[in-house]
């Protein structure tokens, strides 16, 4: 029996021509370093969520230990305790809206008029430079702020804030690369 399912130059034809209108092909480099760039960067916005743990946990402690039971005399907390817990919550939000931004970051489509203006693979080659760079940063940032305490987060608050600078900064020039890689 001669049939069309088992001829495979008629397989490979039909194959080749449904990946190509479905617009994808696996077996092009371009689709690998698309993955990659994509695992990259859930891996660093996994290291994000977990540093925004650590200061989270660390705000709850400081607000347990430094917030005092209210009493007639004492209605309410210290002004100053309760801006530093402010500021600790401030810099958990920070580093979700990062992780936010990092998540919601383009790579580049895959249709003609996308490779026609841009060589694909150079450009995911330069994103995932940037996502090399973003991960050791969110890695740095996670290691500082992991088991420290509130009060350790907020003496250095300035670093912290460099490092999430920084980290921005990243995202910027990975946001750039999309205008910069046209022919």
């Amino acid at each position: 029996m001669n049939s069309g399912f088992y001829d495979e130059g008629v397989l490979r034809q039909t194959a080749i021509n449904l990946f190509y209108g479905w617009g994808y092909n696996f077996y092009k480099i371009e689709n690998q370093l698309r993955a990659d760039d994509q695992l990259v960067r859930s891996k660093a916005a996994w290291l994000l969520g977990m540093a925004r743990s650590s200061v989270e946990r660390a705000e709850s402690e400081y607000r347990r230990a430094r917030f005092g039971t209210p009493s007639r005399e004492k209605p309410f907390p210290d002004p100053s305790v309760t801006a530093a817990a402010q500021q600790l919550e401030q810099l958990a939000a920070r580093i979700g809206t990062l992780s936010g931004r990092l998540q919601s970051q383009p790579v580049p489509q895959q249709d003609r008029m996308t490779q026609r203006y841009r060589q694909e693979a150079e450009t995911i080659e330069a994103l995932i430079g940037c996502d090399e760079r973003l991960v050791g940063q969110c890695n740095l940032l996670h290691a500082m702020l992991d088991t420290r305490s509130g009060e350790w987060m907020l003496e250095h608050l300035g670093e912290l804030d460099q490092g999430l600078t920084a980290a921005q900064e990243t995202l910027r020039r990975r946001e750039s690369i999309f205008g910069e890689r046209r022919e």
